[in-house]
């Protein structure tokens, strides 16, 4: 895959806010799926509805939805202004809007721990450099301490209620939809979003709280099943491995595993981008995945993140199978049909089309969109290399030699999916080359600190990541799953006498 200067790739205007606030939202809630899953599989036992009901235990369900979850999402957020300063300001001052309320403040948390922070890094700045040596710690402690007290008093005399009220109003939005049986055009909406990467301020940024928030009084909310389901993906690959042609129906079965199973739907964008007019046939899917739960009142427990069929079912309300199960076949169904039909009726003409088939322009794309990696369409390196992916770019070997590599990290937006799988794919190879002394991990750029060694990170992202770490190596790539540089680094390694 031909590399793509950082310029001509970066996106502008409108769609780089909503991608920068949506990685923001994502890394609030991210990092904290783990306490929601938690919370599902309490309410899935527990509660007088779950398989294994028992009183004294289901007492753990509201103070996890009530304090747990929200003060994690608040404290994610202040971490992710101002360290971990900013979390602790941003949990007191949460607890205020907590108990102002009554019910789970997961919005609430998701705007005041990130204002708390913010406050709390304006404020430090005001004696900054000033403060007579002895006296630090204690002007520290007693500002983070009566900022954060006069905040939760806010929190619960205004900003609580505020809040409380935005929320209804979005249920309230929501339970309209469903009254007028309106909620499947939803899709319209997150398919195409998804696609261009526009999807993470709605979904975590309203379907997750106002879910969880039915959750807690339903044990089960729809909205947990708009964007994670992932039937319409499964469609689209399913045609392209049946009606596809070229690199794109040789991917497609793998593509297939890592989408349906591993939950990476991004894998799939590249195949509709190459085809836009395949944006109907997800738009398809997932409004019939949605009329399904709809008509079979079906819903999670809990978010389903990643989008995995594992995770679906895992996460399934005890009277939502059924339908849970039918809104994921039956969107499949759909989106493979209308995707057939419309690779079928090009078919004869893509073949005639030279370099037919071929992904690597439609990858390209798909990182543009995203700003950052999409690699992770499987049995492609080999492909890409063909086609002359860069390597190593002029100066970063000698950057390299000017300094010994121990601890390599890859970098993302959020800190996971895709560039996960990059780590994997490097460890994997450092230790076939019998190097045990590299420590290889990954983690949002917001995260980065300077004491690393070597940063990996896709181009589009790599100025950010120098910001964060400027005393360490930089290296960008294309493709977080298969670039050619992993090769390069390893052998690099290799003549250091890294072992």
């Amino acid at each position: 895959m031909t590399t793509t200067s950082a310029d001509t790739k970066r996106p502008g205007g409108a769609r780089v806010a909503v991608q920068r606030f949506g990685s923001f939202l994502s890394n609030m809630i991210l990092p904290n799926i783990a306490a929601f899953i938690a919370w599902g599989i309490v309410t899935m036992f527990f509660i007088p509805a779950g398989f294994t009901p028992n009183e004294s235990l289901a007492e753990l369900v509201g103070p996890m939805i009530t304090y747990l979850l929200p003060l994690l999402i608040a404290n994610q957020g202040g971490r992710l202004i101002y360290d971990t300063r900013g979390g602790v300001v941003a949990s007191i001052a949460t607890v205020g809007v907590i108990v102002g309320t009554d019910i789970p403040m997961f919005l609430g948390a998701m705007i005041m721990g990130p204002l708390a922070a913010w406050l709390m890094k304006q404020v430090d700045r005001i004696w900054e450099g000033k403060v007579k040596a002895g006296f630090e710690m204690l002007v520290n402690n007693f500002s983070a301490g009566i900022l954060g007290f006069g905040l939760a008093i806010v929190g619960y005399l205004a900003f609580g209620p505020v809040v409380e009220w935005l929320s209804n109003a979005l249920e309230a939005a929501v339970d309209w939809l469903v009254a007028l049986s309106l909620l499947p055009l939803l899709s319209i909406l997150v398919e195409p979003g998804k696609v261009l990467f526009l999807n993470n301020a709605i979904n975590h940024g309203v379907f997750t709280p106002i879910g969880t928030q039915q959750a807690s009084e339903t044990g089960k909310s729809i909205l947990f099943l708009v964007e994670a389901n992932p039937g319409p993906g499964l469609g689209i690959l399913l045609a392209f491995t049946f009606f596809g042609i070229g690199m794109a129906r040789a991917t497609a079965p793998a593509a297939i595993i890592i989408q349906f199973f591993g939950g990476i739907h991004e894998i799939y964008f590249p195949y509709v981008l190459m085809k836009p007019l395949l944006i109907v046939a997800a738009i398809a899917g997932g409004m019939t995945g949605v009329a399904t739960n709809v008509l079979f009142n079906s819903g999670l427990r809990a978010p389903a993140a990643p989008g995995s069929i594992i995770a679906v079912i895992a996460q399934t309300a005890s009277d939502s199978y059924v339908g849970v199960i039918l809104s994921v076949v039956l969107s499949a169904g759909v989106s493979f049909l209308v995707a057939a039909i419309i690779l079928r009726a090009s078919r004869k003409r893509d073949l005639a089309r030279e370099g037919a088939g071929d992904l690597s322009a439609a990858i390209a794309q798909t990182e543009a969109n995203k700003g950052k990696e999409s690699g992770v369409l499987h049995n492609l390196q080999a492909d890409v290399a063909a086609a002359g992916g860069a390597l190593l770019a002029e100066g970063e070997e000698a950057a390299f030699e000017r300094k010994p590599i121990h601890t390599i990290v890859f970098a993302c937006d959020a800190g996971m999916g895709s560039s996960a799988m990059g780590a994997t794919v490097l460890r994997n190879k450092i230790k076939k080359a019998g190097i045990d002394s590299v420590d290889v991990t990954n983690k949002a750029i917001a995260n980065l600190t300077d004491d690393v060694d070597l940063v990996i990170t896709h181009q589009d992202l790599t100025d950010r990541a120098r910001r964060q770490s400027p005393n360490a190596l930089h290296v960008s790539v294309d493709n977080f799953m298969n670039s050619p540089k992993y090769d390069e680094i390893v052998h690099l390694l290799e003549s250091e006498g890294v072992r």
